[in-house]
């Protein structure tokens, strides 16, 4: 990762008009091994998710306990959202990113957002019409909820879909096979990644909007490493220095392919493996978590509703601050796997407080960067929220928590026994 984004600094500020470098090393190799890499994540998140969802809830057993396992995890994620979000207001508002600043005369009039869908129409979106359409398209909330349709449907069944049950355990351990293959990949696709990223965007591109980007990354830090290792220890009575020793993989592979929605396989297998969460509880609290946390992007709009009130010089005043607040902890599930959701969350905002909407254009440039980082915050949250629902229903085997080297990464190999004699 390192040594990506080094090198995409480096192209970006020697030979970004150089050709043969730009058309053959960043938008040739970097940008088909890069991108190659974040199919095969996207390719892993459907199957992944539903075969390990249904050995979830049929491993659980008891609607009940489903349900109560669903009602602790959404809690916890509106409550990290909520403390995130409130964060994030203080601190801007503490610090007043952009009060220096020239409220901009030429501003792009005609920018564009995505219209945000009804909550009416969010909530008929749940249930899929066609799950077939569902599974094809990758809507995370209309597969888990027909996935879990269907597996209540199973346990009702009894001995009936036990044959069923039995084919997606064994269809499971082979999608976790493909992800150990697919994660020895990594190191080879993270850095084509960064080193495509920050050829094109290049580091200075911070540079004119230095406030702004340093208080959002500054929350971001303090909402990892302060809030939710506080929750981890209040909630979940969990040593946060060990947790964070092994969330780092999750982390970074996060960071650099700026998706929840992809990361899920490696978050699966790092809390079930590296932290001993069952499969039960983390199959259906990890795929909640990356389509309806939003903690990183909470920050991010937080920051800049402030900044972009103390550019224009409006004053917003606590109603404003208040409202910003709620409306950030309602559209985290409100827009919930709506493409360009930070975009739609954050004009949403802003149409509410009164700001002007052509505002996001000022901070649409570095947005690429701080995404990378809002999303390894998110996946750190999902992580979190799954080991204290874990282990408030008595489901995370401290010994493997507490063990270094437990679920570390293992040899990509053919079995000798497997070869022709």
């Amino acid at each position: 990762m390192i040594a990506g984004l080094l090198l995409g600094s480096l192209i970006n500020a020697f030979a970004p008009d150089n050709t043969m470098i730009q058309d053959y090393l960043v938008n040739g190799l970097f940008h088909v091994v890069g991108t190659i890499f974040i199919n095969l994540l996207k390719m892993l998140v459907v199957p992944l998710v539903t075969f390990s969802l249904i050995c979830g809830v049929c491993g659980i057993g008891d609607v009940n306990k489903l349900g109560r396992i669903g009602v602790k995890s959404l809690v916890l994620f509106l409550l990290t959202t909520m403390l995130a979000i409130t964060l994030a207001v203080f601190a801007a508002v503490s610090i007043g990113p952009g009060k220096d600043s020239q409220r901009p005369q030429n501003m792009q009039s005609t920018f564009i957002v995505p219209e945000a869908p009804p909550l009416t129409q969010v909530i008929i979106d749940f249930v899929p019409s066609n799950p077939v359409a569902a599974f094809a398209e990758g809507d995370m909330l209309q597969v888990i909820f027909f996935t879990m349709l269907f597996s209540i449907c199973l346990l009702m069944l009894g001995e009936r879909g036990r044959s069923v049950i039995d084919g997606a355990e064994k269809l499971n351990e082979v999608m976790m096979q493909i992800v150990i293959v697919v994660m020895s990949m990594a190191p080879y696709g993270i850095f084509a990644i960064m080193a495509k990223t920050f050829a094109v965007q290049g580091i200075e591109l911070i540079l004119p909007m230095i406030s702004y980007f340093c208080v959002v990354v500054a929350v971001l830090i303090a909402h990892t490493i302060g809030t939710l290792m506080i929750m981890l220890r209040l909630l979940g009575k969990i040593d946060p220095v060990q947790f964070l020793k092994k969330v780092r993989t999750i982390q970074i592979f996060a960071f650099s392919t700026s998706s929840s929605n992809a990361t899920i396989p490696v978050t699966l297998k790092t809390v079930e493996k590296r932290m001993g969460v069952d499969n039960a509880t983390a199959s259906f609290v990890v795929p909640l978590g990356a389509t309806i946390n939003m903690d990183g992007t909470a920050i991010m709009q937080g920051v800049a509703v402030v900044f972009i009130a103390n550019v224009y010089g409006i004053e917003l005043g606590l109603p404003g601050y208040l409202t910003v607040i709620g409306m950030a902890v309602l559209a985290s599930i409100g827009t919930a796997g709506v493409p360009g959701v930070g975009l739609i969350m954050l004009a949403m905002v802003f149409n509410q407080v009164g700001l002007p909407v052509e505002g996001i254009a000022l901070i649409m440039g570095i947005d690429r960067l701080l995404d990378m980082l809002r999303t390894a915050v998110n996946v750190t949250g999902d992580a979190v929220v799954t080991l204290i629902v874990a282990k408030s229903e008595n489901s995370l085997s401290l010994d493997i928590f507490n063990d270094p080297d437990a679920g570390t990464l293992e040899s990509v190999h053919l079995p000798h026994d497997a070869m022709p004699k």
